[in-house]
């Protein structure tokens, strides 16, 4: 929720309140990302939906381009046993074939350097770019802006 609350859901910041928020974005239908299983339990999340649903990220404007057709990767999630065995790439993959399957022409992410002290949770920019995905900008001092077009038909 950190880069989805409005201004009101941002000053309450537990637990309750974070999950009735995104619970009422899911019962209204706007996406928000996708889990991974494994052997039917949940182990991974990654956050994707159309820009326009997050608060400002620092992203670059595309001219033709309308706004829910840039979507934006904004976080990961791994359980701890799982983490360091080559399972990003294939969320990234996995949101990236959601977001186009969906009309996504162009996907943005946010990630940092693999020594930053924050925002590691927004990925790591060699994965991003194994991915192909090409820096477009910075967004502050540690994230940096990197983009993916999808090929039109």
């Amino acid at each position: 929720m950190v880069w989805r609350a409005t201004a009101e859901e941002a000053r309450r910041t537990d637990g309750k309140h974070r999950r009735a928020a995104l619970e009422r974005r899911v019962a209204l239908g706007v996406p928000i990302g996708l889990l991974a299983y494994l052997e039917g339990e949940p182990v991974g999340w990654c956050s994707i939906a159309p820009r326009s649903t997050y608060r400002p990220l620092g992203g670059s404007e595309y001219p033709g381009v309308e706004p829910d057709q840039i979507w934006s990767v904004t976080c990961f999630f791994l359980t701890r046993e799982l983490r360091g065995q080559g399972i990003m790439p294939h969320l990234l993959d996995a949101a990236v074939e959601h977001a186009q399957q969906r009309g996504a022409v162009v996907i943005e992410g946010y990630p940092v350097d693999e020594d930053s002290p924050s925002y590691r949770f927004m990925g790591f920019v060699p994965t991003f770019e194994d991915a192909g995905f090409i820096e477009v900008a910075r967004a502050g001092t540690r994230r940096h802006v990197m983009r993916r077009d999808m090929p039109t038909s």
